[in-house]
């Protein structure tokens, strides 16, 4: 089964930025676009290690047992630095206001976010939610509480 997005656009959202899209046939995100309010339509720019909520001008309903994840697009990050504080984020199927988007500029230049830009990609994915015991005691294995590089780097 395929599951359906809605989406609505807020009332200062500019109509003529596309939805979310796939870009490729392969693609397992759809990209999303800035979509400033009228007065800030010339852009901003994102200093050096600054970050900022970007607006998308929708907001989703998404259907109950999914999530929308909001990823970093690739070639933002490796060519100015561009990336999600919160990467990613998880849009819960209960929330009905607008998708924002929090970038951070890891570069070393100002970056210009323009108005309609793909800024960021989305994936929709199920949710598997789980019962909760507590215990004394856990099952072994063979790493036990080795962690953080624990398992070697080769």
């Amino acid at each position: 089964m395929t599951p359906t997005l809605k989406i609505t656009r807020t009332h200062t959202a500019d109509p003529t930025v596309p939805l979310p899209s796939y870009e490729s046939e392969g693609a397992a995100g759809m990209d999303i676009r800035v979509n400033f309010p009228p007065e800030l339509r010339d852009g901003q720019v994102l200093a050096a290690g600054a970050r900022t909520l970007v607006p998308t001008g929708m907001r989703f309903e998404i259907p109950k047992g999914f999530e929308v994840q909001i990823r970093p697009r690739s070639g933002l990050a490796l060519k100015q630095g561009i990336a999600l504080v919160n990467s990613p984020g998880t849009i819960d199927s209960d929330y009905r206001g607008e998708v924002g988007i929090i970038l951070i500029n890891h570069g070393n230049e100002p970056f210009h976010i323009g108005h309609g830009m793909r800024i960021a990609q989305m994936v929709i994915a199920p949710v598997t939610r789980c019962e909760i015991e507590e215990t004394e005691t856990l099952a072994a294995t063979d790493r036990g509480t080795g962690g953080f590089g624990s398992t070697g780097v080769a």
